[in-house]
């Protein structure tokens, strides 16, 4: 049985810093550019109940995971 996800969009700061965003408009209503966004599924059990510092972290270690196998 596939776990059940909820999406995060992730915007990767120049500092390395993550900042998390509901969804793709709400980024974009803080002035973000979309295509610096990035769709990030959460499992289910972590969105629920993980604090934000555990979601920054699982949303770091994405990021840093899809960059290391495409890199630019």
């Amino acid at each position: 049985m596939e776990e059940e996800t909820n999406i995060l969009f992730v915007r990767r700061e120049q500092d390395g810093a993550v900042t998390l965003y509901v969804d793709e408009d709400w980024a974009v209503e803080r002035g973000v550019d979309p295509s610096e966004l990035v769709k990030i599924p959460i499992p289910r059990e972590l969105y629920a109940s993980g604090t934000v510092q555990q979601l920054r972290e699982y949303a770091a270690t994405y990021v840093e995971s899809m960059n290391e196998s495409h890199p630019s």
